[in-house]
């Protein structure tokens, strides 16, 4: 985690995590692991990390990963205290379209409107699908509760994005083209995998296009992903504006993801607009 060497010029970290969490015996493991190696439990953790790098300013999302329901859940607390707390810091709040999850989604709801929060985060990774043709009753009505709220107040809709299962792009096509001229969807690591950024970077920017509130960070993508997607956007001449840099830390390593984007065959100005001018413009500035 420590490094002597500082990023080049601004960079603000659009998506990383905050909180512990117990270790868990993942898979066929025959004991439990802690993957991440590092957590920041608390919120001077995290910003000792972003000075520890030179970067300007994040936003914190709970720490999640393990199959418990109610962890994720009960890190909203450590990030309404981490935004109230700090100018440097906006957060966002964790939620599930999941029925059993009803109560503790409407919870977070209720501090939606709080200062400093900016963001709604949910995953599929602990059941459910994103795409609305796949709903019963009660969870749509859990999903429209969230999505009422971003709109009411202005929240962009983080979605965790990776290859396979729920996760999968091809899921998360309908609710964009359901929702996304309603609220400001992210797709968190920009699909994750190589079938996923094939997929995506051409109907990413026709959704741009078509005025979907798309956007996306490209944490976790392979190789040519963030590459492909760059040069796409000045190749086309659009969807400068809809990418962030974020470094998904603990459960990505800020350099690879920096190195990303700081050495992409791309103008200096795409990189600026990704590596900090993108997060000014959709989660402005706090004083």
């Amino acid at each position: 985690m420590a490094s002597s060497e500082k990023v080049r010029g601004r960079v603000v970290d659009a998506h990383s995590h905050i909180g512990t969490m117990d270790a868990w015996q993942f898979y066929d493991l025959k004991e439990p692991v802690k993957p991440t190696v590092y957590e920041f439990p608390r919120a001077k953790d995290y910003l000792s990390h972003l000075d520890g790098l030179g970067v300007e300013r994040g936003l914190v999302l709970p720490n999640y990963g393990i199959p418990v329901q109610e962890h994720a859940f009960s890190l909203n607390d450590l990030v309404l205290d981490a935004v109230t707390d700090n100018e440097r810091l906006v957060g966002g709040l964790w939620v599930s379209f999941l029925p059993q999850n009803r109560d503790m989604t409407l919870r977070a709801l209720e501090q939606a409107g709080t200062d400093g929060i900016v963001a709604l985060k949910t995953t599929f990774l602990l059941g459910g699908n994103p795409d609305p043709t796949t709903w019963d009753e009660e969870t749509r009505a859990v999903a429209e509760a969230c999505f009422d709220a971003a709109e009411r107040y202005g929240l962009v809709f983080h979605f965790h994005t990776s290859p396979g299962g729920a996760s999968d792009i091809d899921n998360f096509v309908p609710l964009v083209e359901a929702y996304g001229k309603r609220v400001k969807i992210y797709l968190v690591h920009f699909g994750g995998g190589v079938s996923g950024h094939i997929k995506l970077v051409p109907r990413f920017l026709d959704w741009v296009e078509q005025g979907y509130q798309v956007y996306c960070d490209t944490t976790w993508t392979i190789g040519f992903g963030a590459r492909w997607l760059m040069t796409e956007i000045e190749r086309r001449g659009l969807g400068e504006d809809r990418v962030l840099f974020a470094s998904d830390e603990p459960w990505s390593d800020f350099w690879s993801e920096y190195w990303k984007i700081y050495g992409a065959p791309v103008s200096d100005e795409l990189k600026q607009r990704i590596l900090c001018d993108n997060y000014d413009a959709l989660y402005g500035t706090r004083t």
